[in-house]
């Protein structure tokens, strides 16, 4: 599995989890239920398996700013 973002909330890592699989990718939330701390606060990996990963990342790259 590859990291491809990191969010300060759930919400905002279960809208970039949504967005990779209205594009057919499946994304995973590894720290749904416990979170990890990095730094001053609370971290949220949204991850893809391997092969995924470029084209994840390309996807939320490009996405419109919020």
């Amino acid at each position: 599995m590859t990291t491809v973002a990191e969010c300060s909330t759930n919400e905002e890592a279960m809208v970039l989890q949504s967005l990779l699989g209205d594009c057919g990718l499946t994304a995973f939330l590894p720290d749904d239920m416990g979170v990890m701390y990095k730094g001053p606060g609370p971290v949220i990996r949204v991850q893809v398996a391997d092969e995924d990963a470029e084209t994840a990342l390309s996807i939320l790259r490009d996405r419109p700013a919020q």
